[in-house]
């Protein structure tokens, strides 16, 4: 059952690196990894590039987060704690989301997918590496 546990965290890893460096590498624009729809014009280029920025290091923190899942797909029981760490912090990333408070685009088959994810399926894989580790005593 571990073998399981450490593939879903290397896939999930693998997806999450992916997806940070479309961001990161590509900014508020992307690399266009999720599709090549065009969907804002840049009014002020100086206020762009400040908040282009901003996302890019958002999206290297989103990097390292799949680094780490993939990290911990290797070393499962010494990374236990930094693993749920990461769980809570999607969890909590997708929290953030309903802070929009738009029904409409919290359920739209371009938001739900990742809010179930980030709400069901991550917590539920944090409790999956709960259980399935054993506490270190330190």
């Amino acid at each position: 059952m571990r073998y399981v546990l450490r593939t879903v965290l290397f896939l999930t890893g693998c997806v999450i690196v992916w997806l940070g460096l479309n961001i990161g590498l590509g900014g508020i624009q992307t690399l266009g990894w999720q599709g090549p729809d065009r969907f804002f014009a840049v009014t002020d280029a100086n206020i762009f590039a400040v908040r282009d920025n901003h996302i890019r290091f958002i999206a290297g923190v989103w990097l390292t987060v799949g680094l780490l899942m993939i990290l911990g797909a290797m070393m499962l029981k010494q990374m236990r704690s930094v693993l749920m760490s990461l769980m809570a912090m999607v969890f909590v990333g997708g929290l953030m989301r309903l802070s929009s408070a738009d029904v409409a685009l919290l359920s739209s088959i371009e938001i739900a997918p990742s809010l179930i994810a980030e709400l069901v399926l991550f917590p539920l894989l944090g409790l999956w590496v709960f259980a399935a580790t054993p506490r270190s005593i330190e």
